[in-house]
C-alpha cells in the first residue's frame, strides 16, 4: 500500500513537472512571434519557475534552458540575416541571463503564496531588475556608450522608452502563465500537490 502511494505521488509530482515545463516551454516560444520590443515573458518565465519549483536547481535551470534555447532560435533562424555565423550566445548575454536568474531569486521570496499583490510586487520588480541589469550589460558590452559615469546614464536614458513595454510584459505574461497554471490545478487536482 506505502509504494502504491508512493509511485501516485511519482506519478503526481512528474505530471505537474510536465505541465510546468510546457507552460515555460509554450512562454519562450512565444518570444518568436512578432510582439512590440520588450513585450516578452522574460520576467514571469523566471517567477513563475521559481514559485513552483520546490528544487532550487529545477528553479533556475528549467527557466534558463528555456530562454537559451529560444534565444538560439532567434538569434539563428529569425535574426540569421544579422550574423555572419552561429551564435550561442550574444553579446551581453550573461547580463541578461544574470538578471533572469536575480529574478528567479526574488520570485522565490515574494512567491511563497500566490496571490495578486505578491504577483504584482514581483512582477514589478523583476522589470526594474532587468531594466537595470540588461542596460548595465548593453552600457558596458556593447561598445555603444564610453565606460564613463555619463556613459552609463546615457544607456539608462535610452533604455527608459523600453521600461513600459517591460513591465507590460512582465504584467501580461505573469497573469497569464500563473493563471493558466491555477486553472489547471483546478480542473485537474491531481496536479494539487507539492511544488515539482
Amino acid at each position: 500500500m506505502k509504494q502504491l502511494k508512493s509511485n501516485h505521488l511519482k506519478f503526481q509530482l512528474s505530471l505537474r513537472a510536465g505541465v510546468l515545463a510546457g507552460l515555460l516551454a509554450a512562454a519562450a516560444l512565444s518570444r518568436l512571434v512578432p510582439h512590440p520590443a520588450n513585450f516578452a515573458p522574460i520576467g514571469a518565465m523566471a517567477l513563475f519557475g521559481a514559485a513552483y519549483y520546490r528544487r532550487r536547481l529545477w528553479a533556475f535551470a528549467i527557466p534558463v534552458a528555456a530562454m537559451w534555447l529560444s534565444d538560439l532560435l532567434l538569434n539563428n533562424v529569425v535574426y540569421a540575416a544579422f550574423f555572419d555565423r552561429f551564435i550561442w550566445f550574444y553579446d551581453g548575454a550573461f547580463f541578461t541571463y544574470g538578471a533572469f536568474i536575480l529574478i528567479a531569486i526574488v520570485g522565490r521570496m515574494l512567491l511563497t503564496g500566490i496571490a495578486i499583490p505578491n504577483l504584482l510586487a514581483a512582477a514589478v520588480s523583476a522589470s526594474a531588475l532587468f531594466f537595470v541589469v540588461s542596460n548595465l550589460g548593453v552600457w558596458w558590452s556593447s561598445g555603444m556608450y564610453p565606460l564613463t559615469a555619463a556613459g552609463l546614464q546615457a544607456c539608462y536614458a535610452a533604455g527608459l522608452p523600453f521600461l513600459g513595454n517591460t513591465l507590460a510584459g512582465d504584467c501580461f505574461y505573469t497573469a497569464l502563465l500563473f493563471g493558466l497554471f491555477e486553472l489547471t490545478v483546478r480542473r485537474f487536482p491531481a496536479l494539487n500537490v507539492r511544488r515539482a
